[in-house]
């Protein structure tokens, strides 16, 4: 089997009202994605997303007439580029989506088969005001999800520990709460000072006492000593690692126990054949792998299939935050992922990722 072709088609979702991401200054006023398809010889076509792959045609050459089934040499390709240009791990995403429709089998399978389904938990993005959040849980709750993260900006910590504490209220003790500082990686331009480590320590010890599960990015990377001291001092769960570069780059995070949960997004960081090592390598030290899952519905569906093989946990994460963020939002151009009753995202069954695309959508929002 020869790959033919690799297609991409950009396309832009208009966001009315504009999504107020905690992250990022600038209100979202669009949504960008990219679809890409992967053709071979033998007419099986594999669909990935979760990046806009911007500057991947000076590199598409690469990969015509290469077999699609010869992974580890596609993911060493697609990593010889990443110095050089972006990450184009949709690609590959694409690639394990053809090797599951030639097996038969769901992608999941391919990396495990462990779970069927995995426990999800509603990922906010936006800042809301304390009484705004607890009402947000309370209804995330009703949905059936059993945890939720809430995002707390630097330069409003008061405002965001308030958050927790209205939610935690809301709530009882019997709902997990996660809290995000966005501390390891910046959005274009955000050139502010991170927060000094004894404020840090502050925030967490005050988010242990709501009894936060994790503390997610609460630090910069380099910063491995004050995480673990965080760690240390307050007995809160530090996660991080979703946007590594490099499976050296997290392997080395690993190695020096820079975290107890470790959340490389298979679509925007190391790809899905470099997270099961990751998931592997943390595992064996009783750390927790769970992924970061903020791009787009394809990108989440790749992430889940390798939560599930490598039965990841104990959550996986679902972008949720109505009404700025749905999942008719999220998976503009594909059928929308959603939680079951129970509160857990079902892996389809459908060989390869089990994708359906819907290509008016496609062709509505193409740019």
């Amino acid at each position: 089997m020869k790959i033919t072709e690799i297609r991409l088609t950009r396309m832009v979702l208009p966001l009315d009202p504009p999504f107020n991401a905690a992250w990022d200054p600038e209100p979202r006023r669009q949504f960008p994605a990219t679809l890409v398809e992967v053709f071979t010889d033998e007419g099986v076509t594999g669909v990935g997303s979760g990046d806009t792959m911007d500057g991947f045609d000076a590199y598409r050459d690469l990969f015509i007439g290469t077999d699609p089934l010869q992974i580890l040499n596609q993911v060493r390709r697609i990593e010889t580029i990443n110095f050089h240009g972006g990450r184009y791990w949709p690609l590959e995403a694409a690639l394990w989506d053809i090797i599951g429709k030639v097996a038969g089998l769901p992608v999941s399978v391919l990396f495990g088969g462990a779970r069927d389904r995995l426990p999800a938990y509603a990922s906010s993005g936006e800042l809301k005001s304390p009484e705004a959040r607890a009402e947000s849980a309370l209804a995330a709750r009703e949905l059936g999800f059993r945890a939720m993260k809430i995002r707390i900006a630097r330069n409003a910590l008061a405002e965001g520990v308030e958050a927790v504490r209205c939610t935690r209220e809301a709530v009882g003790p019997d709902f997990d709460l996660m809290v995000d500082l966005n501390q390891m990686w910046r959005m274009s331009g955000d050139i502010d000072a991170a927060l000094p480590l004894a404020r840090v320590q502050q925030v967490a010890a005050e988010l242990v006492d709501l009894g936060v599960l994790w503390l997610e990015e609460p630090l910069p990377q380099v910063d491995v000593a004050g995480a673990q001291r965080v760690r240390a001092q307050t007995g809160i769960q530090i996660a991080g690692g979703e946007m590594v570069r490099s499976l050296p780059e997290i392997m080395a995070l690993i190695e020096q126990d820079a975290f107890d949960i470790y959340q490389p997004d298979v679509a925007l960081a190391v790809g899905m054949h470099r997270a099961r090592q990751v998931a592997e390598s943390a595992n064996l030290r009783h750390r927790a792998f769970t992924p970061h899952t903020w791009s787009n519905g394809l990108g989440l569906l790749a992430n889940l299939h390798v939560a599930a093989g490598v039965d990841a946990g104990p959550y996986l994460e679902f972008p949720f935050d109505p009404p700025g963020w749905t999942p008719e939002r999220r998976d503009f151009f594909m059928e929308p992922l959603m939680i079951d009753a129970q509160g857990d995202l079902v892996v389809p069954s459908a060989p390869g990722l089990g994708v359906t695309i819907d290509r008016e959508a496609v062709a509505c929002y193409t740019v």
